[in-house]
Parts: structure tokens; C-alpha cells; sequence
């Protein structure tokens, strides 16, 4: 008999245990988050920091919701990283369904944000109220990363709650094996900045890799 089970119920060890995932430790499994980061403008410092403000002002009269995080700190964010620009395409509320080989075991799921750059997956975006602590997002978004149709390459996701934000990068290949950042939080001004910069990183990798197999196509 198959089970059934919705992505946001999954858990870090079922994730272990149907489907080989494996966390590494090693630093230079992850570097996209640390190095090379670019440098940001005055103006998008600017506009960062009007972001911070709105996030203050809403936060200290209620926990933001779910909504409200998307329309207050997320969206901007993704404008200033260049992600509703070409190459880059936006798709959200995506389906997922995942299947564990012998086990009659499948996770299903709809992503918040899926950010999609050709056939590529950039970045996979579990959002939640400000009020929950950001890692409960994380087995979610990896049952959704492992449903990438490309697995050759990494799929990067973000989890964020409107305070904090948390980056991830899974590698399947032969066994699937992801790492993550430590949380950023939107209250330190560097940490707030650095999450820009990783975002505007990972926006270059993902078309820099593209263009490689653009050409290998035409070969």
C-alpha cells in the first residue's frame, strides 16, 4: 500500500530515511553563500534598509503573517536580486510529488515561491510567519528541491520567516546530500545585506551554468 504524505508534514529523519538524503558539514560544500559575493550599491543598501523599516514597524504591532512576509520583505528582496527579469521567470503555488524507490512512499506539496530560469530551478522559497522559528521550513523545502527535473546541477533554496533567513543548496547525482547557511537576520544590517548579495550570486551561477549547457546543446 502507497503512503501519502504532504511535504509540510515530512520530517529531516523520513527525508534520511526514504531517500538517502545526507547533510554535509564540510564548508566547501557551500561556499555560494560566503564567497563572492558582490558588492551592493548605495542604492540597493537604500532600499534595503526601507525594507528593514516597513519590517519593523509592521512587526512590533503583530507577527507578520505568511502574506504579509511575501508582500513586505520576500518580493522586494527578489526585485533587487534581479529575479523578475529576463532570463528569469517566476511560477508559484507548483506541484510536487516525489516518489522513495521500494518504499510505496510519496511526498506531495505545493511550493510558495518557485523561481525558475529556463528549465532550471534557482531558488525553492518556504515562507512563514514571522512568529515560527525559520528552520521548520527546511525538511519542506528540501522534499521540494528533491523533485528537480535537473539533478545534474544544484538547486538552491531560501527559507525565510521575515525575520530570518536561511539558505540551502542540495546535489543529487549519485545520493543527494545538501548543506545550509547559518540564519541571517534582517535586524543585524550586514547579515540583511549579505542575503541580497547571496541572492544576486546565485541569480549569476544559475545563468553562467545555463549558458555552458546552451552551448553544449549546440554542439
Amino acid at each position: 500500500m502507497v503512503k501519502t504524505i504532504q511535504a509540510r508534514d515530512i520530517s529531516l529523519y523520513e527525508l534520511e530515511e526514504k531517500f538517502g538524503l545526507q547533510v554535509v558539514t564540510d564548508t566547501s560544500f557551500f561556499t555560494e553563500w560566503t564567497e563572492n559575493l558582490p558588492t551592493l550599491t548605495d542604492g540597493e543598501k537604500q532600499a534595503i534598509a526601507r525594507v528593514q523599516s516597513n519590517y519593523f514597524n509592521l512587526n512590533k504591532r503583530r507577527p507578520m503573517s505568511e502574506e504579509a512576509v511575501k508582500m513586505v520583505i520576500l518580493s522586494p528582496l527578489l526585485d533587487l536580486a534581479g529575479f523578475y527579469q529576463p532570463p528569469f521567470d517566476i511560477e508559484t503555488e507548483t506541484s510536487i510529488e516525489i516518489s522513495a524507490e521500494d518504499e510505496g512512499f510519496v511526498v506531495k506539496g505545493n511550493i510558495d515561491v518557485l523561481v525558475i530560469q529556463k528549465r532550471f530551478w534557482v531558488l525553492v522559497i518556504e515562507s512563514k510567519s514571522s512568529k515560527l522559528d525559520v528552520m521548520v521550513a527546511l525538511p519542506q523545502a528540501l522534499a521540494y528541491m528533491l523533485d528537480n527535473p535537473n539533478s545534474a546541477q544544484p538547486t538552491f533554496g531560501l527559507l525565510v520567516n521575515g525575520r530570518e533567513f536561511v539558505f540551502v543548496k542540495l546535489i543529487q547525482q549519485e545520493q543527494p546530500q545538501y548543506a545550509r547557511s547559518y540564519a541571517l537576520s534582517i535586524e543585524r544590517d550586514s547579515e540583511f545585506y549579505q542575503v541580497v548579495s547571496i541572492l544576486k550570486r546565485i541569480g549569476k551561477l544559475i545563468i553562467a551554468r545555463s549558458g555552458d549547457f546552451s552551448t553544449q546543446d549546440k554542439r
